[in-house]
C-alpha cells in the first residue's frame, strides 16, 4: 500500500459497539490478519464479509473514485467504512484530559458561581483554592466562571468573597470516546451504529 488515503474506519465489538475509529493501514491489517470483518451496508441490509469475500466484492464493485479505494500490486480494493472485531467484547474507557474545553464541556459553560451561561470567550478557568495558598491546577480545584465573578473572587476563597460555587468540582469519571464525536464528523454510514446526540 503506497500513497494511503486519510479515511477514517468505525471499529465495532463484537457486541455491535462502536469501540474506535482507526486509519486505512490498521483497518486493512484487522481485516488481513482475521480479527476483523466488514460489515457492508446496503439498501438497509448488513453483510459480514471477511477479507477474501471483501476482496472479491471489491473486483465486482471497484471503487468509482479513486479516493475510496486502494491500489495493491495485483487488486483494488474498497475501503471498508465499518469493521467487526472478531473477538473484542469490551467497551474502552478512557480518561477525560485535563483542558480548558474539556472544563467547560465538564461545567456545562456556566460560570460555576452566578450558575449563568456562557461563550467560551466570555469564561475564565478559575482556582477554587488559589495557586499561591497551595491549591494544584486540578478537576477538583478548578472551575469555570465568568469574568465578573472571577474579578469578584479575586485571590480568596469563595466564602471570603461571599460567594458560594454552584456545585463542587470533580474529576470526570470516564468518557466513551464515541461521545467526543460530533454527528457532522463522521461518515453517514456510521450513525447507525453510534448514539450521537441530536
Amino acid at each position: 500500500m503506497g500513497c494511503v488515503p486519510s479515511h477514517r474506519i468505525l471499529v465495532l465489538n463484537r457486541l455491535w459497539q462502536p469501540v474506535n475509529i482507526v486509519g486505512v493501514k490498521r483497518g486493512f491489517s484487522l481485516l488481513c490478519q482475521d480479527y476483523a470483518q466488514v460489515i457492508h451496508t446496503s439498501d438497509g441490509v448488513f453483510d459480514i464479509l471477511d477479507f477474501g469475500s471483501w476482496v472479491e466484492y471489491s473486483s465486482e464493485n471497484p471503487p468509482g473514485n479513486p479516493v475510496d479505494g486502494i491500489q495493491t500490486v495485483r487488486l483494488s480494493l474498497l475501503i471498508p467504512k465499518v469493521l467487526l472485531l472478531r473477538a473484542y467484547d469490551r467497551l474502552p474507557i478512557r480518561e477525560m484530559k485535563f483542558n480548558r474545553q474539556n472544563l467547560f464541556e465538564r461545567d456545562g459553560f456556566k460560570c460555576q458561581y452566578c450558575n449563568k451561561i456562557f461563550q467560551a470567550q466570555e469564561l475564565n478557568l478559575d482556582h477554587v483554592i488559589p495557586r499561591d495558598r497551595g491549591g494544584q491546577t486540578s478537576w477538583e480545584n478548578v472551575v469555570t466562571s465568568c469574568i465578573r465573578c472571577n474579578s469578584r473572587k479575586g485571590n480568596r476563597l469563595p466564602h471570603e468573597a461571599g460567594m458560594r460555587l454552584v456545585r463542587r468540582p470533580q474529576k470526570p469519571r470516564w468518557r466513551p470516546f464515541v461521545s467526543s464525536i460530533d454527528e457532522d464528523e463522521c461518515d453517514e454510514s456510521w450513525i447507525q451504529f453510534m448514539n450521537l446526540k441530536s
